[in-house]
């Protein structure tokens, strides 16, 4: 499960920054008349980094049982800039803590 995080916060981070630089420097340029950098950083993140941190998503999401609604915000995380930075701080936080967990069947879910 360690590793999984581990996959999870790089993909996040590297994610959250090309997505960065794809809002506040590539689309300017681009809009200026410079569209390499754009088109260079748009492919990169939407047809490689994407997948790959969704794979990362759901690889963590089956290990740790995350709930629902944390898969949803960390796909969401994919397109609006600084999100996947928050959400690797909470999600981390949440799986460490075991917060994030559905519940076995059977057992009482002391969070819900």
């Amino acid at each position: 499960m360690e590793g999984a995080l581990l996959r999870y916060r790089i993909m996040s981070f590297v994610t959250g920054t090309a997505l960065l630089l794809l809002y506040f420097v590539a689309i300017p340029l681009t809009i200026n008349h410079h569209p390499l950098f754009g088109k260079v950083i748009g492919v990169g993140h939407g047809v490689f980094l994407c997948p790959l941190y969704l794979l990362t998503v759901i690889q963590l999401a089956f290990l740790t049982r995350l709930r629902w609604w944390w898969w949803g915000l960390m796909s969401v995380a994919i397109v609006v800039p600084f999100l996947a930075f928050v959400m690797e701080h909470f999600v981390t936080r949440a799986i460490r803590e075991g917060t994030a967990r559905r519940p076995s069947v059977g057992s009482p879910d002391p969070v819900a």
